[in-house]
């Protein structure tokens, strides 16, 4: 291993370590979350399910040396729409590691207008599963229409409730209840993802990322209203994160608070 970066933060829920400094477009009503020409969807069709495939697939062995614990548990769902949520670690490969955890099912997430802004790359990031957070209140119709189609149709979405990426974090960070408003009100599953960071090799010098897959998880039935629901389904899966993340035995970064 390289010698130990060390990054300071003063705030989990906000502070962003990504590096990028890019301009975000306006998501408002006039953004198109769904497409309906042949052409734009036949290109999307190729990139998301074939031709990036063995990118990602050879990103995340090479890179990563990546191992998934628990795809099992996505089987008895195979046919049905449900929520992924994840930590939020890798600058990169986030985009795709729980899409390759649950290939061939179809995959969308969430992100920060940010991510479809860059000039040419925006349209990839779109084609291959991109959902922009809105910007006003009218693009937030369109931009929950389109979730509600995704999971209609069978799809999963990813979200990172985190918000901000922390490369190689070891731990959970606090985060809000908001997404989880989506499983419940379309009364899907909900499972988590929990990527790790773990030394292995003849004298544990090398890093690999072991990712975690639990779930289905759902609220408890004595919830009575959705804002209990929606903190209990929250309140699950951040506990099972929060569990999984001691599986780390390595730190690539060392996050110091200021």
């Amino acid at each position: 291993m390289n010698k130990q970066e060390i990054i300071y933060y003063s705030d989990e829920l906000n502070d962003e370590f990504s590096g990028a400094e890019i301009t975000p477009r306006k998501i408002d009503e006039n953004y198109k979350y769904i497409h309906k020409n042949i052409i734009w969807n036949t290109i999307a069709f190729l990139l998301q399910n074939i031709l990036s495939v063995p990118i990602k697939y050879l990103y995340a062995k090479m890179k990563l040396k990546i191992k998934y614990v628990g795809k099992e548990k996505y089987k008895p769902y195979k046919k049905q729409g449900y929520f992924i949520y994840g930590n939020h670690t890798q600058i990169f490969a986030d985009t795709f590691i729980t899409s390759n955890g649950n290939y061939p099912h179809k995959n969308y997430f969430i992100v920060n207008p940010e991510n479809v802004s860059m000039k040419y790359l925006g349209n990839v990031v779109e084609m291959l599963g991109a959902i922009p957070i809105p910007g006003n209140k009218e693009a937030m119709k369109n931009f929950l229409d389109v979730i509600k189609l995704r999971i209609k149709q069978g799809n999963s979405i990813t979200i990172f409730p985190e918000a901000h990426i922390w490369p190689y974090y070891t731990k959970i960070r606090p985060f809000k209840n908001v997404s989880f408003k989506y499983p419940v009100q379309l009364d899907v599953p909900a499972f988590c993802v929990t990527n790790t960071y773990q030394s292995y090799g003849k004298n544990n010098d090398k890093v690999r990322l072991v990712s975690y897959i639990d779930g289905p998880f759902f609220p408890d039935e004595e919830c009575n209203t959705m804002k209990e629901k929606q903190q209990n389904l929250r309140d699950k899966v951040y506990n099972q994160m929060v569990e999984r993340s001691k599986m780390s035995n390595v730190e690539v970064i060392k996050y110091v608070k200021k």
